[in-house]
């Protein structure tokens, strides 16, 4: 991810904590823009969160962290958890806030590789990189034989797409361009096949989509 991207991000996060207007504008490679209000990661709680949560039951990692309300909120329910980010700011709040975070990519060495319970692709992470079957394959690899990857997919009938995609303040602060990606929910045999991957539970909430998916 650019510099310039990454102090948008930085920026957004900031404001998140500082109870500020937290809003980025994504433009994906279609042209099609929707706001994303930061703050909503900064919140202890989402609606949609607790179908996550309650499928976590041991070790979990939390890829993309962001601020930690998800790691956070594992930690309160008695589950070990780490969170990874490659943000430095997403890290120092995350760590504020009680949560066990590592500045790191997810491709990079991770403690506890082939042995993780769980691993959490919220809050559109599945994007990461741009490349969902490279990060669904670098997650089969980081997970347990019994394992489970728990990912939030776009609605079904929207488009899926991997590539250029751009994000900009909602005050048209100069956009970055950085790799991106989306997944339907319908679509996502496609992308976890090839991973040796499959879909064991559906479920929808509060507006959300997601999915678990198992070593085949």
């Amino acid at each position: 991810m650019s510099a310039e991207v990454m102090s948008l991000y930085d920026d957004a996060l900031r404001a998140a904590e500082e109870h500020r207007g937290a809003e980025l504008v994504l433009r994906d490679a279609f042209g099609g823009e929707r706001m994303i209000d930061a703050a909503a990661w900064y919140r202890e709680r989402l609606p949609g969160d607790r179908g996550l949560l309650t499928r976590c039951s041991g070790p979990t990692l939390d890829v993309g962290c962001g601020p930690g309300r998800l790691t956070v909120a594992l930690h309160r329910l008695g589950h070990a958890a780490l969170g990874v980010d490659i943000s430095s700011t997403a890290v120092r709040i995350a760590r504020r806030r009680g949560a066990s975070v590592l500045l790191r990519d997810v491709f990079q060495p991770m403690p506890a590789h082939g042995r993780w319970r769980h691993i959490l692709l919220a809050d559109g992470n599945i994007g990461i990189g741009g490349n969902p079957r490279a990060l669904l394959q670098r997650c089969h690899d980081l997970i347990d034989p019994t394992g489970r990857v728990h990912v939030e997919l776009s609605r079904p009938g929207t488009q899926s797409w991997a590539g250029r995609a751009t994000v900009r303040g909602a005050s048209d602060r100069p956009a970055g361009s950085f790799r991106w990606a989306e997944v339907a929910a319908d679509d996502l045999a496609t992308f976890a096949g090839p991973a040796a991957l499959h879909p064991v539970d559906t479920w929808q909430e509060a507006g959300r989509w997601f999915a678990s998916l198992a070593r085949i």
